[in-house]
């Protein structure tokens, strides 16, 4: 994307930790008004302010959601049980992270 010096890459990579952070609250809340009104709220603005692709942004969220869908799958150490509806949930926050910043 547009991230192309070092510190357009440190705000990219601090602004995939913000939304990973808040992801999580909204996995631990239950409830994804959290994730929408302290971080996804104008991000998709902000982006096009900067000419940063949403898309390229997007694409990050979704590696993110693909890596802890991969961990709440993971079954070592863990009882067996069906998780789907939590990997769904999981992967529901993720999808709505990527779809408030793409264009």
């Amino acid at each position: 994307g547009n991230a192309y010096t070092n510190r357009r890459m440190a705000a990219c990579l601090r602004d995939m930790e913000i939304i990973l952070r808040y992801v999580t609250y909204a996995i631990l809340a239950g409830d994804a008004s959290v994730l929408d009104d302290r971080c996804l709220n104008g991000l998709r603005e902000t982006y096009q302010a900067l000419g940063t692709p949403g898309s390229s942004v997007a694409v990050g969220v979704q590696k993110m959601k693909e890596a802890a869908v991969n961990i709440a799958n993971d079954p070592n150490g863990i009882t067996k049980g069906d998780c789907s509806q939590l990997i769904s949930e999981v992967a529901s926050y993720f999808d709505r992270a990527a779809a408030a910043v793409a264009i």
